[in-house]
């Protein structure tokens, strides 16, 4: 009988201690609870498994009271072994259950294939293990930036210790990172995108590719604030916030790559768009494409354009009141008065 991830869940939980034991290795058993340092596996006391189902909730769920972190025993075979994909935690679990793998697809439900970068249920689930961003490194990191004003920023999560792999042979790494939720035009979350962090520099970490996304991504984005008639969209998730400090009440979305910029999906309300363009070739296809596409549906393409390569570039080099000054001569004078108010 073919399982889905809740029913292998629930198998797990039934043998939540042999799962401890063999995933969890560097803890041990104390009363109804299975002690460990974290969810990674490492010696300590501060992450707790319940063993046994109580009226405090069911077995197999853990929090590390350290970080906040919590989850399920799935989330302990995907931390501990250091996995990405959704597919590869549920055939880890049925090998150690002895469970056959799914039935052949006639008797399932037609599924697409996995993003190439890893399944949005993956990316659900790395979402779902952190934490919100205020008062953690993802703060620090953006304040450095020049980003202070955090309105509007539930897409974005912090993960103490966000696995990390140079590629598929290297070994394992663990940083600090900024998780922002990828998101369809109804608000379910469909990828994620990872920025690793130096807790010492507060910058990105120094490791090839400290940016990367998981999931599915075309046509969607990470969003700050509720799309409606007016909107602005651009490629990196921190030059669209550094624009937010002079526009902090505009909806805005970042695709965070040009080619998916092009490709961003148009909400039925939106009747102005306004394309953040980055200063380089790429950022030129990504702006020619999107006004065509939403010409033709009937938006109001405006291209805002920074002064340097891009709107963070300008925040931190040129200053909050100049990057004020150019979103107030590009934008619609309506739109001014609208989401330029305190700054009128």
């Amino acid at each position: 009988m073919t399982q889905n991830p809740h029913d292998l869940a629930r198998r797990l939980a039934d043998r939540a201690e042999t799962v401890c034991r063999h995933y969890l290795s560097s803890g041990r058993r104390e009363g109804g609870y299975w002690l460990v340092g974290d969810v990674r596996n490492t010696p300590g006391r501060s992450m707790y498994v319940r063993l046994k189902d109580t009226p405090k909730g069911p077995a197999g769920k853990w929090t590390d009271a350290a970080t906040g972190e919590h989850g399920d025993l799935l989330d302990v075979i995907r931390e501990s072994c250091g996995l990405l994909d959704f597919k590869d935690v549920t055939d880890e679990a049925r090998t150690f259950l002895s469970t056959p793998p799914p039935e052949p697809e006639s008797r399932q439900q037609p599924r697409q294939s996995p993003a190439p970068h890893g399944s949005p249920e993956a990316a659900l689930r790395l979402v779902r293990m952190s934490q919100p961003i205020y008062g953690t490194l993802v703060q620090a990191y953006l304040r450095e930036r020049g980003i202070t004003d955090l309105r509007g920023t539930g897409s974005l999560h912090f993960h103490p210790r966000c696995y990390y792999r140079p590629d598929e042979h290297s070994p394992t790494e663990t940083w600090p990172a900024m998780i922002a939720a990828v998101t369809d035009l109804d608000g379910k979350i469909t990828g994620a995108h990872r920025t690793w962090l130096d807790p010492r520099s507060r910058d990105k970490a120094p490791v090839d590719t400290p940016r990367r996304a998981l999931g599915d991504l075309l046509g969607n984005a990470v969003r700050f604030g509720i799309s409606g008639e007016v909107m602005a969209a651009g490629e990196g998730i921190e030059t669209v916030l550094s624009l937010r400090q002079v526009l902090p009440d505009m909806p805005m979305l970042a695709a965070l790559s040009a080619a998916h910029l092009a490709a961003i999906l148009f909400p039925d309300t939106l009747r102005r768009l306004y394309i953040v363009r980055d200063n380089d070739p790429a950022g030129d296809g990504a702006r020619d494409t999107l006004i065509e596409r939403a010409n033709a549906t009937g938006i109001e393409a405006i291209v805002i354009s920074p002064e340097l390569n891009d709107f963070n570039e300008d925040l931190r080099t040129l200053g909050l009141d100049v990057l004020r000054m150019e979103a107030r001569l590009q934008i619609a004078p309506t739109d001014v008065a609208r989401f330029m108010a305190l700054a009128a």
